[in-house]
């Protein structure tokens, strides 16, 4: 085929190509976190550096060359202050001091300087509903202080005859109890988790301002930013109204409330806005952005607003849990499409996608679908825009450790409950020890150790970390091609669009001018199934395969001319690149020269 280039045609390409090199020169230096992957470390199970049985910041240092050989940008830290450990580091006794469980304050400043000498940012976690109940503010309210009684909730109970006192009001608590416990026979106080985390009151402004301060001073030690815990529990209904019951024929629980009084009040909104200013003030002074995480499970309409509004600025990244949450081994592709689309579609334009497998709440992937579909389940995540977070463990497909006895147990969430229902509240078994070898506890601390604190999943002999770099094709070394992969300017920049084939197959395209276009397809059958390419871009004749799941038949480098007839294996992922015909071909081939020869221009 002859392809002829005017003087006219390559004056409008050269037209062209200045202007798409000069949008590539404004998207080339994205803001650190902008398509950045997340890796989170569940502080006692990573690694145990002095071998009591728990994890450590000694530990951890000694293994962040990990997260760089992942190819991570950045590492979100389960809470590590002094604290009782009544809910493992959520029940926070000093919001500026490390529990000496994990070390001491120079052991972190230590893990911190070597993370960012590694160019891994680091985020802690910032628990802003509640304290411990061993925290000073808390026995200093609760002995009456007047300077530090507002800074909790307290209530006279209900009198119910003569000697019977019953809590302010029918909450419940998120692990199963009342939200209300009685202090020596006197009022009650709240705490929407565990009765040993009482509710700070954030309607006295000495609690946000002390707040405020604590931001500041992890933010003056180099920390990078927060992912901040349940925000949208932080207000209460001031009147303490009762929850209406989902169900009048059933009983108060936890999830017959609809928790319109505890969750999602407009205060919680404000109060994260005025965070962000804290943040951004940091990087007036610096450029660095310090960069905020928000857990909330809430509606999506909801979670909009934590970006912000036309006035502030809020989180950066609102975690989005619908791939937890609501993707099931029975969903199918049209699902996939929605819940991709609707968050894509209702985020405001300043807003940035993420995508979430798994977390220290949550049942592990290769637990919740299968080892087979773990991969899968990967590319998709680590290849549609935005942020990817990666749960510790998951990038070697860790499951949940379901062997923990009711004995072992220790999770409070559990623990709270009878013990028939023990496995279903207990989180114990997605927090197990990192699998770093095949050598004793799984190589969690050195030989001679106490035993973890919480049992090695039976399998670690098998599914391990040194085992995975070994061979010859693992679900490691998938991960590590798909965050290089995502690093390329097409799935770091490029456009989305979104299929949901007949066949039960959910597809999408990425594609930035100039750099090409890519086809990513999810087998969501458990059976083989036919994909036609030219359905997700009709112009396509030829593709190639950039990379796929562990056992699929169409494996990298393969190249593909029938595109219209291709077979997906059950459960199968697939990442093409498209090409088109001979003619856009050799366009392409010009393009080329003269990106080259203006990169050399504008050098």
């Amino acid at each position: 085929m002859r392809f002829v280039v005017t003087g006219g045609v390559l004056l409008t390409v050269l037209l062209a190509l200045v202007g798409a090199f000069n949008a590539r020169q404004e998207n080339a230096e994205p803001d650190w976190w902008e398509g950045g992957v997340f890796y989170q470390i569940y502080p006692l199970s990573f690694r145990d550096g002095d071998g009591d049985g728990q994890g450590d910041l000694k530990g951890i240092t000694e293994r962040l060359e990990h997260l760089v050989d992942l190819g991570v940008d950045g590492v979100w830290f389960n809470p590590m202050f002094k604290s009782p450990m009544a809910d493992f580091g959520y029940d926070i006794s000093d919001f500026r001091d490390i529990n000496p469980i994990f070390g001491t304050m120079a052991d972190l400043e230590a893990m911190v300087a070597r993370a960012h000498e590694l160019g891994i940012k680091v985020l802690l976690d910032f628990v802003p509903n509640h304290s411990s109940d061993e925290h000073d503010w808390f026995v200093q309210s609760a002995a009456g202080n007047p300077e530090y009684r507002d800074f909790y909730t307290w209530r006279d109970g209900m009198a119910v005859g003569e000697s019977t006192i019953l809590p302010p009001n029918n909450w419940i608590a998120v692990f199963h109890t009342p939200a209300w416990t009685q202090y020596q026979g006197g009022q009650f106080y709240l705490h929407q988790f565990d009765k040993k985390q009482p509710d700070l009151n954030y309607r006295n402004p000495r609690v946000k301002q002390e707040m405020d301060d604590m931001i500041k001073f992890w933010l003056d030690k180099g920390i990078d930013g927060f992912r901040v815990d349940a925000i949208n529990h932080v207000f209460e209904d001031q009147e303490f109204r009762d929850q209406p019951l989902i169900d009048d024929r059933l009983g108060p629980s936890y999830a017959n409330m609809d928790h319109r009084y505890t969750r999602d009040l407009e205060e919680n909104y404000g109060i994260v806005y005025s965070w962000r200013d804290i943040f951004d003030s940091y990087k007036a002074r610096d450029g660095h952005t310090r960069f905020m995480m928000t857990e909330a499970y809430t509606s999506l309409e909801n979670l909009m607003k934590w970006f912000g509004n036309d006035t502030h600025r809020g989180s950066h990244m609102p975690f989005n849990f619908d791939f937890i949450t609501t993707i099931t081994n029975e969903t199918r592709a049209e699902e996939y499409k929605r819940l991709i689309d609707d968050w894509i579609e209702a985020m405001p334009e300043y807003g940035s996608p993420n995508w979430v497998l798994g977390n220290h709440d949550r049942p592990r992937v290769a637990s919740r679908f299968g080892r087979d579909r773990a991969a899968s389940m990967a590319i998709m995540e680590m290849t549609l825009p935005g942020i990817a977070v990666v749960y510790y463990g998951e990038e070697i497909g860790m499951e949940d450790n379901r062997d923990i006895t009711w004995e072992e147990t220790r999770d409070p969430q559990a623990c709270n409950g009878p013990k028939e229902d023990f496995q279903a509240n207990t989180r114990d078994p997605v927090r197990t020890p990192f699998q770093w070898d095949n050598s004793t506890h799984a190589g969690f601390a050195a030989p001679g150790s106490s035993t973890p604190w919480l049992p090695v999943h039976p399998n670690f002999r098998e599914v391990n970390l040194a085992a995975q770099k070994a061979a010859p094709k693992s679900l490691y070394k998938l991960y590590q091609q798909l965050i290089r992969l995502r690093k390329e300017p097409t799935f770091r920049h490029g456009d989305l669009k979104t299929f949901a084939l007949m066949n039960n197959v959910l597809a999408f395209t990425r594609s930035l001018e100039g750099n090409g276009r890519f086809a990513v397809a999810v087998n969501v059958n458990p059976n083989d199934v036919n994909l036609n390419l030219k359905h997700l871009h009709e112009e396509t004749n030829r593709a190639r395969v950039v990379l796929s799941s562990l056992d699929a038949e169409l494996q990298e480098g393969r190249e593909i001319t029938n595109v219209d007839n291709i077979v997906l294996g059950r459960y199968d992922a697939v990442v093409f690149q498209l090409y088109t015909d001979g003619a856009a071909i050799a366009q392409l081939s010009v393009v080329l020269l003269l990106l080259s020869i203006l990169r050399a221009i504008f050098a």
